[in-house]
């Protein structure tokens, strides 16, 4: 593990440095391409008969890490904490009705559009797959990455009121998201139907569970900061609280992510203004930022290497470029939509809804949702699919939205 641990680190940073020297994109962004670019470079290598090893090296570093357990069981407590600490309470609030709605409404919507559009898509290009494998599509693409919509607002200089939608929906969908593929990988594993008071059960307790267990977790995390005035202590206490707290979130079945966020609220609002001196304020914010940028990175670099994992042809290709045109139509149904018509009422500029159809960025999340699929050929076909989303987004997406911010 420590190996493992190490040569990620070290393959990161090597990259980070050559994006900062030579390439120059924005970091997370650059050493994915970085990243990608190399593990192509690695497969023409290997087909042309020059190397082997560094292609079977790399296989065996990606099969050794499980991509799924580690960003969903590791990682991404961590950024999404990180990522609602500098949010405003106080502005989201005044926009709660819009990012709730987007974010529950908004995700559902769209699950139901891409996978009803993925089942009728593909036979279109000669390929099949199960309506329950289009859904559990649906769900794991539909919300937006909070990691990688973050990391790109910091540099597009969006407006005060549509950044804070945009982080707010980022920051909730994927809880919700994460809540709608449990259930269908549900009915997918046991061949039942459930009802409609069950699932309704179900979202309650994930859901609301962890919106409400995220509000107890921040609030004794909060007196706990508020008791002591040391900057090394304060700092250990948030870092306990998320690693500890979305394990027990887990293990008591609610939802990690959601609580993760809220505590990330309450830690970053009422703590950060009550509870914390200036000295500790500075701290805290200069560890959790170095973290979260740490993380993103490799996030970012081990999604570049995934791509040696995933078997793709020239059909399953034609079909993401098919995909990709139905996810941002979902996107702009589920979202773009609704913000035209409602978001000047809430101080949006007028397009608002292009920044959010275009800015819904995919990321870690969705792919380790579709490697947590049974394994078997419609996991290959989904991951396959997720892959040429999420690298379209990111690269396409990703570099593009500053321009769109600017022309909206």
């Amino acid at each position: 593990m420590l190996e493992i641990a190490a040569t990620c680190l070290a393959v990161t940073a090597l990259l980070a440095y050559l994006n900062h020297r030579f390439v120059r994109l924005p970091t997370t962004i650059g050493v994915m391409v970085i990243a990608l670019v190399l593990s192509l470079a690695i497969v023409a290598l290997d087909v042309a008969g020059v190397s082997h090893a560094l292609r079977d090296y790399e296989e065996s570093l990606l099969r050794s890490i499980d991509f799924s357990d580690v960003l969903m069981q590791g990682m991404l407590s961590l950024l999404l904490f990180a990522g609602a600490l500098h949010v405003d309470l106080s502005e989201l609030k005044a926009l709660r009705w819009p990012v709730a709605a987007l974010a529950l409404i908004g995700t559902l919507l769209s699950t139901l559009i891409v996978g009803y559009g993925l089942f009728f898509t593909l036979p279109w290009v000669g390929l099949e797959l199960p309506l329950m494998y289009c859904l559990l599509f649906g769900a794991l693409i539909s919300p937006t990455d909070p990691i990688a919509v973050m990391g790109i607002l910091k540099s597009a200089g969006a407006p005060k009121n549509l950044e804070l939608v945009i982080a707010g929906e980022s920051l909730f969908n994927d809880g919700v998201g994460v809540v709608i593929f449990a259930l269908l990988l549900g009915m997918l594993l046991s061949g039942v139907a459930p009802t409609t008071g069950s699932a309704l059960t179900l979202l309650a307790r994930e859901a609301g569970g962890g919106i409400v267990f995220g509000l107890v977790l921040g609030y004794v995390t909060y007196r706990l900061l508020k008791s002591v005035d040391d900057y090394k202590v304060e700092v250990l206490l948030t870092l306990a609280a998320v690693t500890g707290g979305y394990a027990l979130a887990s293990h008591l079945h609610i939802s990690g992510p959601l609580a993760m966020v809220v505590t990330g609220l309450i830690i970053g609002n009422q703590g950060r203004a009550l509870a914390m001196s200036d000295t500790t304020r500075r701290y805290v914010d200069m560890f959790w930022e170095l973290l979260d940028e740490i993380l993103n990175a490799v996030l970012f670099v081990l999604i570049g290497m995934e791509v040696l994992l995933i078997n793709f042809s020239s059909a399953v290709l034609v079909a993401g470029a098919v995909v990709i045109v139905v996810t941002l139509l979902a996107r702009l149904l589920s979202v773009g939509l609704p913000v035209a018509a409602f978001g000047a009422r809430f101080g949006m500029p007028s397009g608002a809804w292009r920044v959010l159809t275009w800015g819904g960025l995919r990321g870690g999340i969705s792919v380790a949702l579709a490697l947590s699929l049974p394994v078997g050929p419609h996991r290959d076909m989904v991951l396959a699919l997720t892959y040429c989303v999420v690298v379209f987004s990111i690269l396409v997406q990703g570099l593009s939205i500053g321009r769109v911010v600017r022309a909206g």
